[in-house]
């Protein structure tokens, strides 16, 4: 089998990248699958510190492959039934895998997604995944599947309230409308915003920037950030606590660094 997936090191930056070009990236149940493991090897790999998700020939990902979904439907009831399998959701499993492959991981590290072109449907909810968005002037977001009848179901209905609030979430989850760079950098859907064919690069150069900081802090409280949402604010305090008391010495670390003339006056 062809892999639809290309996978590159640059240092501790691990660069995956989508290469469906016939169907803009659109994910089958195979890709997601290669999706699911490359970014659990991301993860486990001692030598990775930040990962970069970009989509080859112009285009992020136009989401859940519907021509793929199409033939399995047609194909009777088994079919059907099939995808279905492949799609469902064991919430018991520790690492599950979602429809689009890594959507459900809670990763220890952190993605930066380089979006160029479509990003929709689910390809839109795999860039939301991710922590960050690098995103091209003439790219775009949608959640384009509204107008097929085909749900959100790898995150969509929960990230996007939580990362621009339930106003805009509810204007994108209800219309499926076209959301420009110029929109998504405003209501904070995307981080950063580059000229077209620029994305990939300038990724790559933040999660080289990433990786240069003292690692056990920025993870810990990354960490801290996602799994603080559903604690009371007491609880919620402790939490980072007891992350960032660990990192304590590296800290002080940092300090000593400091007292000695590095980083002064918010140098990088």
């Amino acid at each position: 089998m062809t892999s639809s997936l290309r996978i590159e090191h640059i240092d501790t930056v691990t660069l995956v990248t989508l290469n469906r070009p016939q169907v803009r990236n659109a994910v089958d149940t195979d890709t997601a699958k290669e999706l699911y493991d490359a970014f659990v090897a991301f993860d486990l790999d001692p030598n990775a510190r930040v990962a970069v998700f970009h989509g080859a020939h112009g285009h992020f990902c136009a989401g859940w492959d519907l021509q793929y979904g199409a033939q399995m439907a047609t194909s009777g009831n088994t079919g059907g039934q099939n995808l279905l399998s492949s799609l469902n959701y064991q919430a018991s499993d520790q690492q599950p895998r979602g429809p689009m492959g890594p959507s459900r991981l809670l990763l220890s590290k952190p993605v930066i997604a380089a979006v160029s072109g479509a990003a929709v449907a689910g390809g839109m909810e795999l860039a939301l995944w991710c922590d960050m968005r690098v995103m091209e002037e003439d790219a775009y977001f949608g959640v384009y599947c509204r107008r097929f009848g085909v749900p959100l179901i790898d995150g969509g209905t929960v990230r996007l309230p939580r990362l621009i609030g339930m106003g805009h979430a509810m204007d994108l989850i209800l219309t499926g409308r076209k959301v420009d760079a110029t929109e998504a950098v405003q209501m904070g859907l995307a981080n950063r915003v580059v000229p077209k064919g620029q994305a990939r690069d300038a990724a790559i150069a933040l999660a080289q920037s990433l990786a240069q900081f003292p690692q056990k802090t920025m993870l810990a409280d990354r960490e801290s950030a996602y799994t603080q949402w559903d604690l009371p604010l007491k609880q919620a305090l402790h939490q980072e606590w007891e992350r960032g008391k660990h990192c304590i010495a590296e800290g002080l670390q940092g300090a000593t660094r400091f007292a000695g003339g590095q980083g002064r006056h918010g140098k990088f």
